[in-house]
């Protein structure tokens, strides 16, 4: 389906204030047969009422504070947000769908000047595939979720200048701040929506946001660039799985020693094949002033690791003088196990399946080579012509 809709504009990522688009749904739904004129006196209310750095105003529970701030049609408005969103909309923060539902024209005053859902916005609401991959050409996602699938497993750093470059040649904005802002905005939908995760510091791709970058527009050089870049990253993803599988037991401990070291540990040991009470990796690691040694069990196989796995290395940290254990595998571990790990009163276990394991491994580049390419863009905005139209003469 093809989305009829013509930009006012050359520019993308148009929105500041960017909330994840299910929340932009959630507050269209409430807007048909709403004045615009009263959305806009929402807004403005809600921007009223700063508070003061000596008495900071809390935003955090709706019930209270709408009952306490508003009153007559603004309360109610505001109730209406929070109510019908079944409390996932906090009303505090209407501005940023409001530029969207606004500049994509998904509501648009009738002949009564009341709030009516354009054809877009209905698609919109339904969540319609051509509707949602407009929305993600327009204001970023589906660049931000190339970024990321490209990167296997980047941390927002690893992320940012390729965004930057992008935005500044695409985007009016230009301060490093607004460009940071906007890509947490992007990432946290596509967190919202299953197309990316977040572990701990470090964001990847899920098989659902692959998938929908398959589906993108084939004419954009970069994007194709992008997506070949990829698809080859998952092929040696795949390919070091399988070296794991296939390496020596022995070796494939000698490999987690390494990881360990270029995570920060210290005093790593590769215990002997025998007499260890079931642990292969010793090691020492500091937590602020206090420095905590470590167990570390290796299991090569692509079963599940079950609880009395976690049981048996918990009694070996006395052996060891160890406070704490983890489990690597390169298989997954038992439904069970995550509160085994745990359990109150006793050691922890940390629990590193096979997807984890091959994150830290191209994180740390354990069994992996970095190889850097070149993406060389023309930059538009050099060639622009100054303010009045005229390209300055260089005599």
């Amino acid at each position: 389906m093809e989305i009829a809709i013509k930009m006012k504009d050359q520019y993308k990522v148009r929105v500041p204030w960017f909330q994840p688009l299910s929340v932009v749904r959630e507050v269209l739904k409430v807007y048909p047969g709403l004045p615009p004129d009263t959305i806009r006196r929402f807004i403005n209310t809600i921007r009223e009422l700063t508070g003061t750095p000596q008495a900071t105003l809390d935003w955090s529970v709706p019930e209270k504070w709408i009952a306490e701030r508003l009153d007559g049609d603004m309360a109610e408005l505001a109730r209406r947000f929070w109510v019908e969103s079944e409390h996932r909309v906090n009303p505090r923060y209407i501005h940023g769908p409001d530029f969207l539902i606004r500049c994509y024209d998904l509501a648009e005053p009738d002949g009564q000047n009341l709030y009516r859902l354009t054809d877009l916005g209905q698609q919109f609401i339904q969540s319609d595939p051509a509707a949602m991959r407009f929305l993600d050409v327009e204001e970023g996602m589906l660049t931000a979720l190339s970024i990321v699938a490209a990167k296997t497993h980047g941390k927002f750093g690893d992320l940012y200048p390729e965004w930057s470059a992008w935005v500044r040649d695409h985007s009016k904005f230009q301060a490093d701040a607004s460009i940071k802002a906007a890509l947490r905005g992007r990432l946290k939908d596509l967190i919202d929506r299953g197309l990316i995760n977040r572990d701990r510091l470090a964001y990847s791709a899920t098989a659902a946001g692959l998938d929908w970058l398959k589906e993108g527009p084939a004419d954009d050089p970069l994007q194709s660039a992008l997506r070949a870049v990829q698809s080859f990253n998952s092929t040696q993803r795949t390919a070091l799985r399988e070296r794991l599988a296939a390496m020596h037991p022995y070796r494939f401990e000698h490999l987690v020693g390494e990881l360990l070291t270029a995570m920060g540990y210290e005093d790593v040991v590769v215990t002997k094949q025998s007499g260890d009470k079931g642990v292969d990796v010793v090691a020492t690691v500091q937590f602020g002033i206090t420095t905590i040694r470590e167990v570390v069990q290796v299991k090569r196989h692509l079963g599940n690791i079950h609880r009395k796995v976690i049981d048996q290395l918990r009694g070996a940290l006395p052996y060891h003088n160890a406070y704490q254990g983890t489990i690597i595998t390169t298989g997954d571990f038992a439904k069970n196990c995550a509160e085994a790990a745990i359990f109150r009163g006793a050691a922890p276990i940390g629990l590193i399946d096979g997807d984890r394991l091959l994150d830290l491994l191209f994180e740390h580049r354990i069994g992996v080579q970095d190889r850097s390419a070149t993406l060389y863009v023309v930059d538009d905005a050099y060639f622009k012509a100054p303010e009045g139209g005229e390209q300055e003469s260089l005599e």
